[in-house]
């Protein structure tokens, strides 16, 4: 076992434990004490923005970390520096407490760091592995896994009591701590590391396989695909035209979903004109990858869902009724940002019954688990899952005092819909795209969590528009109902699309041969990089 690893895994549950122990808090901590000056029919609608909004930084910024350590920096210093800015965002959010800007600013600084560093560190983990030892790193990975998930229950189970007790500063603060502890001991590690200098810029890389495309000329032809593509950009001027109505997150992420969606129809319309300039391999490389960029459209939806646990289901907490609870002598009450420690706890017991217990029970009955499958039903239990949450949501509205364990079975299904999307995504997508554009495909599952951010985002404002408040009106539900129904409608008619396209769907195996070290983190070995 390298010795090094030791300094990764206690860096990863520091980092995992500030992260969740600041946004578990979020919502909460907005709706009590941040945004007081705005109207109480609207704040919660408020801190949902500003919540979905700091997602998406999240999720993009990952784009500028793996290119700036693929290309110029490294893994290693870019994950240091990262930090740093990270751990400021944490002071920020210690210091600013009563300050809008200033805790906006923090919100963005950790949005910057933690999005900088997220496709990084396990990357780093599999550069650590060569052949004489690539049969540890599935241990390593597991381990890692579980660190994930044990910082994120103690940190949602804790941060609500301390942010309840002892005032924002000292929950904020602590999880400032963790990540600087958690830099620390990276830093500790830094001369024990393998270090993997960057790459060279690849010439049959997505971007440069895509632009080929685009841009080929053929005698007697035109382009469509480059008039595809061009409407795309022109869409997305439009949108960004757009901000001052719609706000500068949802007309920049809108921009960005309509150059890729419409650059991605252009590429695969004239691909086949960047076959003599680029290798057959990677023109066919690229075609799998638009072939996978479908399934993560599909999937958005369910990120849509996912994410909001820790803001429309904490809403609908802080209006229900919470039980004095006994366990083992100690009395205590559940706060609503607690349930999400319900999350992490379901999904380390998921996992192994899934493996040890339902897929084999499937294969004997004759109904064969396969990636899509998986996801599609996980798509489908997300949706379930906001079913649920809406019928309490009405008996909530009839004026029934309704206990917060009912969020249990939601958080249930929600969870089990997790691990059915999310542990598959990548394992299918890794699956179907060839070795050299294994890397980019990170970058695009973590576009599609922005995206799933994004819809939230776009509905949210939505039912703020006159017309669609009236429409509300006459459903007889109220606006939070109408939008947990609405989110469940969503994920249910693309689950049923995303079963239509499994079925027409070809599976191919790319796997490598070379061992799970190599074959997760592919640029660590043959310089391969990210576009």
């Amino acid at each position: 076992m390298p010795r090094q690893i030791p300094y990764i895994i206690a860096n990863e549950g520091c980092e995992r434990f500030s992260f969740y122990g600041m946004r578990n808090i979020l919502t909460p901590f907005l709706l009590s004490t941040l945004l007081l000056f705005v109207p109480l029919a609207d704040r919660a609608s408020e801190a949902k923005h500003v919540f979905h909004t700091f997602v998406i930084g999240v999720y993009f910024f990952p784009l500028l970390g793996g290119w700036l350590a693929d290309r110029w920096f490294g893994k290693y210093n870019t994950v240091f520096w990262f930090s740093l800015i990270y751990v400021a965002g944490h002071a920020c959010l210690a210091i600013f407490e009563d300050n809008l800007k200033g805790f906006y600013f923090g919100l963005f600084l950790i949005a910057f760091g933690s999005g900088g560093i997220k496709p990084l560190v396990a990357a780093f983990v599999g550069d650590q592995f060569d052949q004489t030892n690539k049969n540890r790193a599935k241990l390593v990975y597991d381990a890692f896994y579980w660190i994930i998930n044990f910082g994120s229950f103690f940190a949602s189970l804790l941060m609500p009591v301390f942010l309840r007790d002892y005032g924002p500063a000292v929950a904020f603060g602590i999880p400032g701590i963790l990540m600087a502890v958690a830099t620390l001991v990276f830093w500790l590690g830094k001369r024990k590391y393998i270090h993997v200098p960057p790459a060279a810029p690849n010439p049959n890389s997505f971007s440069s396989v895509a632009r080929t495309a685009l841009m080929s000329k053929q005698p007697g032809q035109s382009r469509p695909g480059l008039v595809m593509a061009g409407a795309g950009a022109l869409g997305a001027v439009a949108s960004l035209c757009m901000a001052p109505q719609w706000g500068f997150v949802i007309a920049a992420c809108l921009a960005l979903v309509l150059v890729l969606a419409f650059g991605g129809i252009g590429v695969s319309m004239q691909l086949d004109r960047a076959r003599g300039l680029h290798s057959d391999e990677a023109v066919e490389g690229v075609r799998s990858v638009l072939r996978i960029l479908i399934v993560f459209a599909m999937v958005t939806p369910f990120h849509s869902l996912f994410d909001q646990k820790a803001s429309t289901w904490i809403v609908q907490a802080n209006a229900m009724n919470s039980p004095l609870l006994n366990i083992f002598g100690w009395e205590f009450t559940l706060l609503p940002a607690q349930m999400q420690a319900v999350n992490p706890i379901l999904v380390m017991l998921l996992i192994p019954f899934n493996n040890l217990a339902l897929y084999p029970i499937m294969r004997v009955i004759g109904i064969t688990p396969t990636p899509l499958r998986r996801m599609g039903t996980g798509i489908a239990m997300a949706g379930v899952s906001w079913i649920v949450i809406g019928m309490i949501q009405l008996q909530m509205d009839g004026g029934d005092k309704v206990s917060i364990l009912w969020q249990l079975l939601p958080y249930a299904l929600l969870t089990l819909g997790e691990v059915l999307v999310s542990a598959t995504g990548l394992e299918f997508a890794y699956s179907q795209a060839p070795v050299p554009m294994k890397g980019i495909i990170l970058s695009f599952w973590y576009l599609a969590i922005t995206v799933g951010n994004l819809w939230v985002l776009i509905v949210n404002a939505g039912v703020k528009n006159d017309a669609v408040s009236a429409y509300i009106a006459t459903s007889g539900l109220s606006v939070i109902a109408f939008q947990m129904f609405f989110f469940a409608a969503f994920a249910l008619l693309v689950a049923a699309i995303f079963a239509l396209y499994a079925i027409r769907y070809k599976m191919v195996d790319n796997y490598r041969n070379e061992g799970p070290a190599s074959f997760c983190y592919p640029e660590s070995e043959k310089g391969e990089s990210k576009p």
